[in-house]
């Protein structure tokens, strides 16, 4: 690794490392909170614009799938320009793309920018992961640092709801867009001063191949979970494009282990760590979609909430993770990643199954604050060591790819379980419905419930299969955690 040189502080760090996980805190909050801050505004958009009940859903979309299949190309990119270079040229991106759909005119030109958004946000977060690996040497200064990115990745989704809400009501729904523009332009100020440049050593060649066999395939896999959503499992329509997704990420495979430097080098999913890291937060990123989704239409639908209202709901979440965020980077360093993480995901399964308890008469403080708390404090116990297990024994020439990866396995979770949730709930309330007419005009409201309750089910499912990866795959202790981090820096 190559840096560029910086005057060090008498204990030979980065005087500036502290300003910079500032910088970093806020381009990572931006790009998470994006991908929820639209749910709120969604209805006004819709309306707006004219857009279908059928094409809403790539608001979302558009999204989640640019910025889940250019991750590993972005974190290549950053490690062969220069991660500081690429993190600012990610903010200017994403404040344009944010600033052309706050003032879209059509759908097309809102899913268009929704799709820039997440194709600079594939370039700004891998960056930003790697420079905190790069920028913060000491182990207990590390753990510190990916505490606040694990606050972060919990949070900001939560985060987004209220911020929805907040600009909704009492702005525009293009407020919800247009808002990055001047954080992501504060962030490119406050990034130039505080944030040094380091690059990768060695081969610096890109795999163009490979990064266009993956993309088409994760933009196959995930568009063939939406078709099922809406034409139903047994389309021929739903299996062309798993058919195809099949080819594309079997030939991406092939390719990584022929070209001389991959675009995803296979030693970096290989080491059983790392591997089972990613594994687990595939699985978290696609049973964790149930819970804001169909939670966020359950209060609305059914609570009667107002977008507002809506928002500051999840609020408990996000303090709870920030809170237990703070408790797992203590530990961290004590105990290692794997009692935290697998504690954490069998809480965050638990949070699931209370709420899968929820019937058309529930009520707030009592059937879905205890559930959002425990889902809270056990999933910070998840983020903060798996962002640091992805990144186990990286060095400095593929940190990029390690925390694309991380964060291409938390997008493609959430773009899967976007369809595949809403499949289960769909036709789990179809069921339930044809099976209780005697219920009469009330079957659809007990139907729908019923379809949301399953969907909850299904992600504490996913949430505990993370939990036996992680104590299959999670090998590390303490000391070898500390030992291998002082290694890859030096």
């Amino acid at each position: 690794m190559t840096t560029a040189r910086i005057e060090l502080d008498e204990n030979g760090q980065d005087p500036n490392r502290w300003r910079a996980l500032f910088v970093i805190a806020i381009a990572s909050l931006m790009v998470v909170l994006d991908a929820s801050i639209v749910n709120i505004a969604l209805p006004s958009a819709q309306l707006d614009l004219g857009i279908s009940d059928a094409n809403r859903q790539w608001v979302i979309t558009a999204y989640s799938l640019a910025f889940g299949s250019l991750l590993l190309l972005g974190g290549r990119i950053s490690d062969y320009v220069g991660r500081k270079k690429i993190f600012i040229i990610g903010l200017i991106g994403f404040a344009a793309a944010s600033g052309l759909g706050g003032i879209a005119s059509s759908q097309g030109l809102l899913f268009g920018a929704r799709a820039l958004q997440g194709a600079f946000a594939a370039l700004l977060a891998p960056a930003a992961l790697a420079l905190i690996n790069v920028t913060f040497t000491i182990p207990k200064e590390r753990a510190r640092a990916f505490g606040v990115y694990g606050a972060i990745s919990g949070g900001g989704a939560a985060i987004g709801l209220i911020l929805g809400g907040v600009l909704t009501e009492y702005a525009n729904w293009r407020w919800c867009l247009g808002v990055n523009v001047p954080i992501a332009l504060i962030a490119v100020l406050l990034a130039i001063p505080f944030i040094h440049e380091s690059k990768a050593s060695g081969d610096k060649t890109y795999d163009i191949p490979g990064a266009v066999t993956v993309t088409l395939g994760l933009v196959s896999l995930v568009y063939g979970f939406s078709q099922a959503a809406i034409n139903g499992w047994t389309d021929f329509v739903t299996y062309k494009f798993f058919i195809l997704a099949t080819v594309f990420l079997v030939a991406f495979f092939v390719i990584e282990r022929m070209v001389p430097n991959p675009l995803l080098p296979l030693r970096v999913i290989t080491e059983r760590n790392r591997g089972g890291s990613y594994l687990a937060s595939l699985l978290v990123g696609t049973g964790l979609f149930a819970m804001f989704l169909f939670l966020s239409i359950y209060m609305q639908g059914f609570l009667n909430y107002s977008s507002l209202r809506s928002g500051f709901a999840f609020l408990p979440f996000s303090a709870g993770v920030i809170v237990f965020a703070g408790v797992a980077s203590q530990l961290l360093p004590r105990i290692g990643p794997k009692p935290l993480m697998t504690t954490g995901l069998v809480a965050g399964a638990a949070g699931l199954l209370l709420l899968s308890q929820i019937t058309p008469s529930s009520t707030y403080v009592k059937d879905i604050l205890p559930a959002l708390i425990i889902m809270s404090s056990g999933l910070a116990l998840f983020f903060i060591p798996s962002a640091s297990t992805g990144l186990h024994n990286a060095g400095g020439h593929d940190a990029g790819v390690a925390g694309a990866v991380l964060n291409t396995s938390q997008q493609i979770g959430g773009s899967l379980g976007a369809a595949l949730l809403n499949t289960v709930a769909i036709s789990s309330a179809a069921t339930y419905a044809k099976a209780n007419t005697a219920l009469g005009d009330k079957v659809e409201v007990f139907a729908q419930v019923h379809g949301f309750s399953m969907a909850f089910r299904y992600g504490a499912g996913f949430l505990l299969l993370a939990a036996i990866v992680t104590i299959v795959t999670i090998n590390i202790g303490k000391d070898s955690l500390v030992e291998s981090d002082s290694a890859a820096i030096h």
